[in-house]
């Protein structure tokens, strides 16, 4: 699999809300001992976990649902997987029956990606890197990668 400066090297990465992007990198560093990988602007970080990865991104309470998203209208909380093809994942995918939320698509920070929900209602996004992209070209702020 290509290697890709704006993404973390591990295959499964959670992805998980809260309120205050800052606030939750600044907790998870004191209290779990992650590390900053990369920041985002203010809605989006990636914190490294021993050779594994976290997403924190924004999240918004949805008054009508009264159920939590993330910023873009997304669940709260989901799972990135890196896979080699996300193409010829995403018609395996559909063709078992998983609803897809967004088309593959390519990305300014080197992924092409598509997200699915399950057949629990989970959400999972795939992604491929097809560019080593330095975060710095897309405005990311790296920290420790």
């Amino acid at each position: 699999m290509l290697a890709n400066r704006s993404m973390p090297r591990c295959t499964v990465i959670p992805v998980l809300g809260y309120s205050d992007v800052g606030q939750a990198i600044d907790w998870l560093a004191n209290a779990f001992d992650f590390t900053l990988r990369l920041r985002i602007f203010n809605h989006r970080a990636q914190l490294n976990v021993g050779d594994g990865a976290v997403v924190v991104t924004e999240q918004h309470e949805d008054d009508s649902l009264g159920s939590q998203t993330h910023r873009g209208g997304g669940p709260a909380h989901s799972v990135m997987v890196r896979i080699p093809d996300v193409d010829g994942h995403h018609e395996r995918a559909k063709q078992h029956g998983a609803r897809i939320l967004s088309l593959p698509a390519d990305y300014p920070y080197g992924e092409r990606q598509y997200t699915a929900e399950d057949l629990a209602g989970h959400c999972w996004t795939f992604s491929q890197s097809i560019a080593d992209v330095d975060p710095k070209e897309w405005g990311g702020t790296p920290g420790r990668i």
